[in-house]
């Protein structure tokens, strides 16, 4: 019975490992999806104009 006790940890955290990437990867996209894909490049866009008037003279 001690194979069964040290196997146990193992293949219960292996388990909810499986079910854990099955969510993220379920949840991806979806109805939301181009909503999020704007904000993130809107927010990439501010954090460039703020690299180029920070550095006025090209060297950004």
């Amino acid at each position: 019975m001690d194979y069964v006790s040290a196997l146990l940890p193992p293949v219960v955290m292996a388990v909810f490992f499986i079910g854990l990437v099955r969510v993220i990867v379920k949840t991806q996209g979806g109805a939301a999806k181009a909503k999020e894909d704007a904000a993130v490049d809107a927010a990439l866009e501010r954090a460039a104009g703020a690299r180029r008037t920070a550095a006025p003279n090209g060297d950004a």
